[in-house]
């Protein structure tokens, strides 16, 4: 996993330049990149939620459409509509946003619900419909979504079936006093974004994304996910807890954080990492818990302590593993 590895580390890097002192969260953003996933980018304005997306889409050369979603939008702003042509006598696609490599939903919780479910069939299927006719999304295809945690005058919540779509969600949050200090002087003529070069070419990240499904998940592993998953739909807080697809984006993210930590198998350690981000916007605290303020994220935590953690027998096979 070398390859992966180097190749991330270049990434990462270079979308440095821009948002600085986060590197945890490009390196979320990258597992999701690398896995086809979403990312849900929930922070206040002015954190560098934009300049995230954009840094991404630079780095790697691809193409980038931004969704300025608003409560007047409608799908056939998002998807594309078919135009009359009168020379030609017939219908004319014209493709919408949707259609491009890495698309900028920004403030995605504006958008009606209406306007909000044109997204499904296009995050889960890679595909739009537009009057009956399949359209295929160029490859990769990934929705970078932001919203706002704290004003809730003028938007729609994300429902359930959109929010179970996103792999991820991350908080970018302040940045601290040095590198708050850091991006006031690296802006002084001008802004970092202006002169990013693309360090990667769309056919090697293709390529990257088959070679982390070769990453070992060890069936202790496998197990301790499930176990996970479905402690959080008992638990007495949760009304709703993490859906399979929920599972199966913890085990291919883990996959994928293995790989740009130079492993080809997955441990403990990495599941541990990842739970908060790709579970913590698939469970919905029951009305009860929420008057105790109980969060989503206590849950998890909890979920984690009281998780048997794979023991002696995983890691004798870890160890014959790397042996051989």
């Amino acid at each position: 996993m070398e390859n992966v590895q180097q190749v991330a580390a270049r990434i990462v890097a270079n979308v440095e330049q821009v948002i600085i002192g986060k590197r945890r969260i490009v390196e979320l953003v990258l597992v999701a990149l690398l896995c086809r996933g979403h990312v849900l980018i929930e922070d206040v304005p002015g954190t560098g939620k934009t300049m995230l997306a954009k840094s991404i889409a630079r780095s790697i050369g691809s193409s980038f459409k931004r969704i300025q979603c608003t409560p007047d939008l409608l799908p056939g702003d998002v998807t594309g509509v078919s135009i009359f042509n009168q020379q030609t006598r017939d219908f004319e696609f014209r493709p919408g946003p949707i259609m491009a490599q890495i698309v900028l939903a920004d403030e995605i919780n504006r958008a009606t619900p209406k306007t909000q479910s044109a997204l499904l069939e296009a995050m889960e299927e890679r595909q739009i419909t537009v009057d009956g006719v399949t359209h295929p999304l160029p490859q990769p295809f990934v929705v970078l979504a932001t919203q706002n945690p704290i004003e809730y005058e003028g938007t729609f919540p994300l429902p359930e079936a959109q929010l179970d779509r996103f792999l991820l969600r991350v908080h970018l949050g302040y940045a601290d006093r040095l590198d708050e200090i850091a991006i006031l002087k690296r802006q002084r003529e001008g802004h970092p974004l202006e002169t990013l070069p693309k360090v990667v070419e769309i056919d090697q990240l293709l390529a990257l994304q088959e070679e982390i499904k070769q990453v070992h998940v060890d069936d202790l592993i496998v197990e301790y996910i499930v176990a996970m998953t479905a402690a959080t739909r008992t638990h007495p807080d949760v009304y709703l807890g993490a859906s399979t697809r929920g599972a199966l984006a913890l085990y291919r993210s883990a996959q994928a954080w293995a790989a740009l930590n130079g492993r080809d198998y997955v441990t403990p350690d990495d599941i541990k990492a990842l739970a908060q981000p790709v579970l913590g916007h698939r469970l919905i605290v029951s009305p009860a818990a929420r008057v105790r303020h109980v969060t989503a994220q206590a849950i998890i935590d909890e979920v984690l302590a009281s998780t048997p953690v794979p023991g002696a027998r995983a890691g004798r096979r870890f160890e014959r593993m790397i042996a051989g």
